[in-house]
């Protein structure tokens, strides 16, 4: 395998660019796999889950060899744009498919492909007894195929395409146990919240042809310049609108939590390295509009300052331990929308943090499906306890994971997190404190209710039932979780001491001068660490050291208001969803009583005159010469009171 990458990556060396390997292989592997499951039908059922997995490691090793080609050549080189086809030739305005690969793109690409596979080999044992698990593998392949499109794409209308190819991957797979009502309907919930932030992106694409006349990255990033900042603004917001609705941001996250409604694997690949980042991604690669728009870029910061807090209050209170992690994945990537909105300083900090949490989240998810798996799918925190005893795998991996999402050295959180922190506190006025406290306090509270979620599942006095008897689970699903779980403890000594990633990405996002923030860097890691002491030392004297009660207490305000969401569902019903039913009725009624009945009426009051009328002409002349004599005396008696 190394000779064949090696072999690979030295003959793009000969190409007059960076990549000569054609980029459009990587989307279609998995796109033939899910192809191939779902038109062979029954015939795929032996062999479709592992063909799939097969796949999905064929475009990681791709991946490899494009990442192999990219550092072979200069940093000023390392960019790609290759053409497939003429895509919409309409007059002067031409645009073709094209995929850009360069050190963004392919970031993304080793990561959805590298945890996408491994989350395939895991679902290879997550799914083993499932009837309909080569539907299962094709909608994964599917949603891989997809994110790859979106990343990789040269144009805004392009990754347009993949944005919905992600969107309806997520729906079948959330909804993929739908013969339960309840996973339906969070599936339409998913769909739902997620179209609301596609009209904005549709709109931002539309203003973008509007004001630049074209929409593939190269001319809008090469038009901002001559656009005007209200315009910018206008994309910028829309954008965001877009981002948010994808990557579970506020105000548009009310569907993260109902998807853990899907099959673990699934809340691992969504939530983890896949749809969440789609919205972050989006932000970066539009990062000249933001900075030509600074008000645009500054509510994406507040949004991620909003977000981040928002999901930690929320994670606080959840005892189903996936709902637990989902409102994490909410928090951190709040984290990344907010260096996002800090502009050139945080753009490296925001991808990098989105790699480490890539594999830390992934491995605590697929942990979460082993507990699931050992305890008869059981996901009440509150009746697990002491699986350490029992699932030790398990308990270490995903140990693993949460000591590198509380931010802790040298574990992977430690190195992206905190340098998000650090940018956080850089600026002018009010903005270094706003959001550089957010951040720090966000940190403390993560620290909290991670670890509330670790010491009441592995740790305390056993509180399951008679009927369960946790065991671990088997190779298929314990070695992927072994491989994210040296990620989230290695990955960020590899990238975080020195300044190699920033480097990497420097090619897209742009050269960074140093900045020092408002606090010296040894003062915010310190208080960051003592937040994370704290945080993490007030959940082991709850839920570690005392007894955890099987019955969730009563709790203040806003701890019942935390486990409805900071009742967002109520707030959306009440604001959306009962306003837009009662307009919907009313226009019915108008419809039904107004138009079409004054239409019947109408017709109604024709078919009485007619029938009275029909009256008159009886055939009988007797009744003739009666309505004669009638209307003599009617006219004599008119003529006589004109008189």
């Amino acid at each position: 395998m190394s000779t064949l990458l090696t072999q690979l990556a030295l003959e793009g060396l000969t190409s007059s660019d960076a990549v000569s390997l054609p980029g459009w292989w990587l989307i279609a592997l998995p796109l033939a796999g899910a192809a191939l499951l779902l038109l062979g039908g029954k015939a795929t059922n032996s062999f479709g889950p592992l063909l799939a997995t097969a796949l999905s490691w064929g475009s990681f090793i791709l991946g490899v060899v494009v990442l192999l080609q990219l550092l072979a050549v200069d940093p000023d080189q390392r960019s790609t744009h290759q053409i497939l086809f003429n895509w919409i030739p309409a007059g002067s305005f031409q645009l073709s498919a094209g995929l850009q690969l360069d050190p963004l793109s392919v970031s993304f690409v080793l990561l959805i492909t590298f945890v996408g596979s491994l989350i395939h080999v895991y679902s290879l044992g997550y799914m083993s007894h499932d009837p309909d698990k080569r539907r299962f593998f094709a909608y994964l392949n599917l949603f891989v195929a997809a994110m790859l499109l979106l990343v990789l794409a040269d144009s805004f209308l392009l990754l347009f395409v993949g944005w919905e190819g992600v969107g309806l991957a997520s729906y079948l797979l959330i909804g993929f146990w739908n013969h339960n009502p309840a996973y339906a309907s969070a599936a339409n919930k998913a769909f739902i919240v997620n179209r609301v932030g596609d009209v904005g992106l549709s709109l931002a694409i539309a203003l973008m042809f509007a004001t630049f006349g074209a929409v593939d990255f190269a001319s809008v990033d090469a038009g901002v310049e001559g656009a005007s900042t209200g315009t910018l603004t206008a994309i910028g917001l829309l954008l965001l609108l877009g981002a948010c609705g994808k990557s579970a941001q506020f105000p548009l996250q009310s569907w993260l939590g109902d998807a853990m409604a899907g099959p673990t694997p699934v809340s691992a690949l969504i939530h983890a390295a896949t749809m969440v980042t789609a919205g972050v991604y989006l932000v970066v690669r539009s990062h000249a509009i933001f900075e030509g728009a600074p008000n645009a870029q500054l509510a994406v910061a507040i949004v991620g300052a909003i977000t981040l807090i928002y999901g930690a209050i929320v994670g606080c209170a959840k005892d189903d331990i996936k709902k637990a992690l989902a409102a994490s994945t909410m928090s951190q990537i709040g984290y990344m929308m907010l260096a996002a909105g800090l502009g050139p300083i945080g753009y490296a900090f925001a991808i990098f943090h989105l790699l480490t949490h890539g594999f830390f989240k992934a491995g605590m998810f697929l942990g979460a499906g082993s507990v699931m798996h050992g305890m008869s799918d059981q996901v009440d925190m509150r009746r697990f306890g002491n699986l350490s005893k029992f699932m030790k795998i398990t308990w270490i991996t995903f140990g693993l994971g949460w000591l590198a999402i509380l931010g802790l050295p040298p574990f992977s959180g430690f190195w992206s997190k905190d340098k998000i922190i650090e940018a956080a506190f850089v600026g002018e006025g009010w903005r270094p404190w706003v959001f550089g406290l957010a951040a720090m306090i966000g940190a403390g509270v993560t620290a909290f209710y991670m670890s509330r979620l670790f010491f009441m599942t592995f740790q305390g006095k056993a509180r399951w039932t008679d009927d369960q008897h946790p065991h671990e689970s088997p190779a298929t699903m314990t070695v992927p979780m072994m491989v994210l779980a040296l990620g989230s403890a290695g990955l960020g000594l590899i990238l975080g001491p020195t300044n190699i990633f920033s480097d990497w990405l420097e090619p897209v996002t742009g050269h960074v001068e140093h900045h020092e923030p408002v606090l010296a860097i040894p003062v915010i890691m310190g208080a960051t660490l003592l937040l994370v002491a704290l945080g993490a030392g007030l959940a082991w004297m709850r839920y570690g050291r005392d007894d955890v009660p099987i019955d969730a207490p009563a709790g203040n305000a806003l701890t019942m208001a935390a486990r409805k969401d900071l009742y967002q569902d109520d707030l959306n019903e009440a604001i959306f969803m009962w306003p837009g039913i009662k307009l919907v009725r009313s226009v019915i009624w108008t419809d039904n009583e107004l138009v079409d009945g004054g239409a019947m009426g109408l017709g109604k009051l024709t078919a009485g005159a007619a029938t009275g009328l029909r009256k008159l002409q009886n055939g009988y002349a007797r009744s003739y010469a009666l309505t004669m004599l009638a209307g003599v005396v009617t006219v004599l008696g008119a003529l006589w009171v004109m008189n």
